[in-house]
């Protein structure tokens, strides 16, 4: 019995000398209170337990280990997936950290018949694809009875498409977008700007050109030529893969590493994309394992939490911008 219980018993207790209704009605009260008092605290366990059934029930819906795509069936082996999605970046899903380590267990599990790298991403930092692009060539070596294909599905342009070189074979969409092997690096130049409102700009540096990307500076001529010249090296390494990738495949055509983007079809008559096919397509006619297992590495529920509530609204912001991005192969 609680305190207020008490409480409510010694009132009862100091009241029973009086007669007639009044002490009907003084019972019938303590009773009433009695009674709410022990609902009240009822529903309060009922909440307390409900609330706690619903953070294990969450917490084994997140991170329980069960795959049921890893119940291979008796006899058969599996194709694997990896999603290459978004911009690549090295804090995005698509990094080569994610990338690559997806790869790794994929081609690693014992019941892999064949794996698939499924491109939906307009690009993003060479570095990262670069990354990929070696690692892929690394694993194929190594596992010399397991092939790659690349799928794409909406878009796999520039850093993407840096990445799906060096698959085994390309497969698309008719409307897929295709493409854009060129590089670019941009900026905004507010120098006009500050002078129209009167602010002065000081930058200090050491080394005669520390400063050349500053945005509120105005650039120089020889400033400008750099930046092409290191632009005109990355697209020459891009060119490159994109030619060890695919060797005799590529057709003659002047425009082809120009950054244009082509459709699907298209890039099949440009010898960028094998043939026409989806990851369904490819698991069941191409490999023989029409069981697709997915080994893209996700986010942990806190990252998701996280990343809803708007903590990545910055970032997000700047990658679209593209203000005071480096190189991008886009």
């Amino acid at each position: 019995m609680d305190k207020d219980e008490i409480k409510l018993n010694d009132d009862y207790e100091n009241m029973t000398s009086k007669s007639g209704w009044e002490k009907k009605l003084v019972e019938d009260l303590a009773l009433a209170a009695l009674k709410e008092r022990r609902t009240t605290r009822r529903w309060g366990i009922f909440f307390k337990l409900a609330f706690l059934t619903y953070i294990i029930v969450f917490g084994v819906l997140f991170y329980s280990p069960f795959d049921s795509n890893s119940l291979d069936k008796v006899g058969e082996g599996h194709t694997a997936v990896v999603n290459v999605e978004g911009v690549i970046s090295a804090d995005s899903k698509a990094s080569a950290d994610n990338v690559i380590t997806a790869l790794r267990k994929a081609f690693n599990d014992k019941n892999t018949k064949g794996v698939i790298l499924r491109m939906n991403t307009p690009g993003g930092s060479p570095v990262q694809s670069a990354y990929v692009n070696d690692e892929i060539y690394r694993l194929k070596e190594l596992h010399s009875d397991i092939k790659l294909y690349a799928v794409i599905v909406d878009v796999c342009a520039s850093g993407g498409y840096y990445m799906a070189a060096a698959a085994d074979e390309i497969y698309a969409d008719k409307g897929s977008m295709v493409g854009s092997i060129g590089v670019l690096m941009n900026s905004f130049g507010f120098e006009n700007a500050i002078d129209k409102l009167g602010v002065t700009r000081r930058l200090y540096t050491a080394g005669e050109h520390k400063g050349f990307l500053d945005p509120f500076t105005k650039p120089q001529d020889d400033d400008i030529e750099h930046a092409k010249s290191m632009l005109a090296n990355i697209h020459k390494q891009f060119v490159d893969v994109v030619k060890k990738g695919r060797g005799d495949k590529l057709k003659d055509n002047p425009l082809l590493f120009s950054g244009y983007v082509w459709t699907g079809e298209q890039s099949i008559e440009l010898g960028l994309v094998d043939k026409l096919g989806s990851s369904s397509y490819v698991a069941r006619e191409v490999i023989g394992a029409e069981q697709i297992k997915d080994f893209t590495v996700t986010d942990s529920f806190i990252d998701r939490f996280a990343n809803k509530m708007g903590a990545s609204m910055a970032s997000t912001l700047a990658e679209i911008s593209g203000f005071g991005t480096g190189p991008q192969l886009r």
